[in-house]
């Protein structure tokens, strides 16, 4: 009995102990699935702090948005306050390429739109003994002006006339003139520029380049400068297929191609300028893509735009529909795209963009390419039959000729055109001025005479072959035909 009470005891001893082992178990967690529980929590805490950190970004991103949006509105409504005659109103301008035809219709455009405009500075050059005072004078006397005439017959109060040569070191300006243009410009446009397609390179590196370099070191000294705009041309970047509202890169350092042009004798010019050109089809337009990085590189810390306008035509309503009648032939091809923009509209472009950027300031260089081509595409072949059509229909008032067109794609029939519809008719209009004591218009007296010279010494002692002979007779009966075609269709007045 007592072995058997001692087992009993024993047993339910050890049960006890067991149990207590079970429980403790049960109380203690197992050291792995605490790791795994802690690592849950920490992840549920990253998670929550990840939508806690995109939570806050989109806030941010949301006020940034509220406030593109107030800047945008605050712009539009300031946009909205402030015309552009109103802006113009108490403003200072600088104008170059005032005697150009673009920017003579510019400063017409300016004074009798803008009319409370404070002054306009003209920068212009002595030429065949005219005082820059005495170039501007003709210029305001001419039919481009009768309608400012009439509107605001005190506008010439508003014109300073400049003595000043863009070619010249410092743009050959007095220290007088210096310090009035640096006191009080507020606004500058650059039209002044050789549009000669077949001009020397050094010629056209000096005016296009240098000479709006030159203007740039000036507009940084200007005290209360706003806006400093650029006319460029559309055809800057020609050998490119699409072109952008950006500056492109120049073919060619134009700070090194200055410096070396000054050490190249004219000979040696002519002979790298084609390879200097490279698929440009002439000086001018390369000229021009190195002027707009010259505006985009020097004149980083102005506010500034630029302006591309493609063929610049005659104008479309302002002042009033132009045209004389004069260009009657070109060389061209009937299928090729006539890019052209009527002057009125190259300059109410310039006026807006200028408008735009002094109200607005934006952050990085304005440009806009002026041009019809892609969005409404005109033919020359079209163009041909328009102006004929068009001039047949509704004759123009003091036209030199009815506007005609000859397309050519034949470089001999382009030259031959030339000469019956241009030189003839210009020599001899110019010696009918020359008979009534005016000064000739269109062509220089010189000129035609030694043409005419080159021909009789032709006629006389070089052609002596009967083919020779009767080329001659056909050009002469031409010429003869031509004139009295022009006598009956002409509708000059004097």
């Amino acid at each position: 009995m007592g072995m058997i009470r001692f087992a009993i005891l024993k047993a339910f001893y050890s049960y006890r102990m067991k149990k207590k082992e079970g429980s403790k178990a049960k109380g203690k967690p197992d050291a792995t699935k605490n790791g795994v529980v802690k690592a849950e929590k920490s992840k549920r805490k990253e998670e929550e702090v990840d939508e806690e950190d995109e939570e806050d970004e989109e806030d941010e991103d949301e006020e940034k948005e509220k406030d593109e949006v107030e800047d945008e509105e605050d712009d539009a409504d300031k946009t909205k306050m402030v015309s552009i005659p109103e802006y113009y109103e108490g403003k200072n301008v600088l104008l170059t390429g005032a005697t150009g035809f673009l920017g003579k219709v510019l400063l017409e455009k300016l004074l009798r739109s803008c009319p409370k405009v404070n002054s306009v500075y003209v920068l212009v050059r002595q030429k065949a003994g005219q005082t820059p005072q005495e170039r501007v004078e003709e210029i305001l006397s001419s039919k481009l002006f009768d309608r400012l005439r009439d509107e605001n017959p005190d506008f010439r109060e508003k014109i300073i006339a400049i003595n000043s040569e863009l070619t010249q070191p410092k743009l050959a300006l007095s220290e007088e003139d210096k310090e009035v243009i640096i006191d009080s410009t507020n606004i500058i446009f650059h039209c002044a520029a050789t549009v000669r397609f077949n001009e020397n390179l050094r010629d056209a590196v000096q005016l296009n380049v240098i000479a709006t370099r030159q203007l740039i070191l000036l507009a940084q000294q200007m005290k209360s400068l706003e806006v400093f705009m650029h006319v460029s041309t559309a055809y800057a970047y020609c050998n490119r297929k699409h072109i952008d509202e950006v500056v492109y890169p120049p073919p060619v350092d134009p700070k090194k191609l200055i410096d070396s042009l000054e050490w190249m004798d004219d000979g040696l010019v002519n002979d790298i300028t084609p390879k200097l050109i490279g698929d440009r089809p002439n000086t001018y337009i390369y000229t021009k893509a190195l002027a707009e990085y010259v505006v985009q590189q020097e004149g980083a810390k102005l506010n500034v735009a630029i302006v591309r306008p493609s063929i610049v035509g005659a104008s479309w309503k302002e002042p009033f529909p132009a045209g004389k009648g004069i260009l009657r032939t070109m060389r061209a091809s009937n299928n090729a795209l006539a890019d052209l923009v009527p002057v009125d509209v190259v300059v109410n472009t310039s006026l807006a963009a200028a408008w735009y950027s002094g109200v607005n300031r934006p952050r990085n260089i304005m440009i806009y390419n002026c041009t019809t081509g892609s969005t409404n595409p005109f033919h020359w072949g079209e163009v041909e039959y328009h102006v004929i059509s068009t001039f047949k229909r509704n004759p123009l008032e003091q036209a030199f000729r009815r506007p005609n067109v000859n397309l050519t794609s034949n470089h001999l029939l382009y030259h031959y055109w030339i000469a019956v519809s241009h030189k003839a008719p210009a020599f001899l209009y110019d010696i009918y001025l020359r008979m009534t004591g005016r000064s000739p218009r269109l062509r220089n007296i010189r000129y035609g005479f030694n043409t005419i010279l080159v021909i009789l010494i032709w006629r006389i002692f070089i052609a002596r072959s009967q083919m020779a002979r009767n080329i001659w007779y056909f050009v002469v009966s031409l010429c003869y035909k031509f004139l009295s075609y022009f006598r009956a269709s002409s509708t000059m007045r004097y």
